[in-house]
């Protein structure tokens, strides 16, 4: 079961990549990120988190699929622990912006995202 909620969780950020990978090619997705500044697309700059975003979720998926035991990852342990923070991390800045748009799309993710790396760091912590 914690192998799942791990996949689970990685389809989530898999889902957010491709968000970001919209971003990156002007999708008119500005009021739902980077606190709602921009209208339509994004910037260069804007542009250019979405990129590093991209890495950052990515790592994050892969490091809490691997921290529930999936076979041929074997990362460190350490690594779930930074995706749980980084999770934390994103669902306060999303609950702080002053874009309600953003927040009411993110915020609810973000926060079952916390659940679910929660769940599967606190389960596998005694093995």
């Amino acid at each position: 079961m914690t192998v799942q909620i791990a996949h689970l969780y990685a389809l989530i950020c898999l889902g957010i990549a491709f968000f970001q990978v919209a971003l990156i090619a002007g999708a008119p997705l500005g009021p739902w990120t980077q606190g709602g500044q921009n209208d339509g697309a994004l910037p260069a700059s804007g542009r250019v988190i979405a990129a590093v975003s991209i890495a950052v979720v990515l790592f994050q998926g892969l490091a809490i699929v691997s921290a529930a035991g999936f076979p041929g990852l074997g990362w460190p342990r350490w690594t779930g622990w930074v995706a749980l923070g980084v999770s934390v991390l994103s669902l306060i800045l999303t609950t702080l912006t002053p874009s309600a748009r953003e927040r009411a799309v993110w915020a609810p993710i973000m926060l079952i995202q916390v659940g679910l790396a929660g769940y599967v760091m606190i389960v596998t912590a005694g093995g």
